[in-house]
């Protein structure tokens, strides 16, 4: 679309790159634009080289999926480096290339970033964490899903630096355990979403903690955690009132008589209740589901 009106304007009309670039151009053009084809219009001239990187240490949000998983460590590096107004950062699944060098050049000018996505990000060690807990005060939203370097002291600077949390993913950070997770919560009591997912170290102590440390509690995946028993999960019903998800999926000492709790309030459980289970099992058996009352 930028590459069809620049071909259409013409010299009695002026130049597009006549128009006000940090006004027009930047705000309300090229943010329109895949990332993709604006580091491609890099190319076209010295003038479009200049505006586009105009754009990159103005944009408010770098998402890598936009450019693919491989994107060369220096040119990530290079695009940002005149940033210092990022408020969303998501590197998802950039494991191959992305080590504690290049995002902490990164975090290190960027103190206003309120959202930060590191799933699958396996070379990265606890010195990246410790670094966002110290250069970003405002940080809402954190995912360190499947990041395994995740550990108590780092997780600790976290909680003491960034209270304003909300949400963060914390799903098979297996380093962690039930002393960790319970300091998170104390000094964080504004979370909103919480995974503890496919962690074997996590049980009623964390889950406990959680519940009476964070009222505002909406959404809690304990997908896996194999210590998590009824009782924590009564401890859960009681204390947040506004939970409106659990997952529990293959937490196998948790039953019905909990759980029963939050599903007649109406919060969405991610295991069907007993009978429906049955009627489930039984039509794969026999191939088809017996008439059955269900007002008996």
């Amino acid at each position: 679309a930028l590459w069809c009106l620049m071909m259409s304007v013409t010299p009695t009309r002026g130049c597009l790159l006549d128009l006000p670039w940090e006004d027009i151009l930047v705000p309300h053009i090229l943010c329109h634009l895949p990332l993709q084809q604006l580091l491609s219009l890099q190319r076209v001239s010295k003038s479009f080289q200049s505006l586009i990187q105009l754009y990159l240490a103005n944009m408010r949000c770098f998402d890598s999926s936009q450019i693919g998983p491989a994107i060369p460590r220096a040119a990530f590096v290079n695009l940002l480096k005149d940033n210092e107004v990022l408020q969303q950062l998501a590197l998802q699944n950039c494991s191959e290339w992305l080590t504690d060098r290049e995002l902490l050049l990164v975090i290190g000018q960027n103190h206003h970033l309120h959202q930060i996505q590191l799933k699958g990000c396996a070379q990265l060690s606890r010195h990246a964490l410790v670094a966002i807990s110290l250069s970003c005060p405002h940080l809402r939203q954190l995912s360190l899903a499947h990041c395994e370097w995740v550990d108590s002291l780092s997780l600790r600077s976290l909680a003491d630096h960034c209270k304003a949390l909300e949400a963060v993913d914390l799903t098979a950070c297996r380093q962690l355990k039930d002393e960790a997770i319970c300091y998170l919560v104390q000094k964080c009591g504004r979370l909103k979403s919480l995974s503890l997912a496919v962690n074997a170290n996590v049980g009623d102590v964390a889950v406990e903690e959680t519940a009476k440390c964070c009222p505002e509690l909406e959404h809690l995946d304990l997908t896996g955690c194999l210590r998590v028993k009824n009782d924590s999960i009564r401890v859960l019903a009681e204390y947040c009132p506004k939970l409106r998800s659990l997952k529990v999926k293959h937490c196998h000492n948790v039953a019905e008589s909990s759980l029963s709790i939050l599903r007649s309030r109406g919060v969405e459980l991610d295991v069907e209740p007993p009978l429906q289970r049955a009627l489930v099992l039984l039509q794969d058996v026999v191939g088809f589901a017996p008439f059955i009352n269900l007002q008996i």
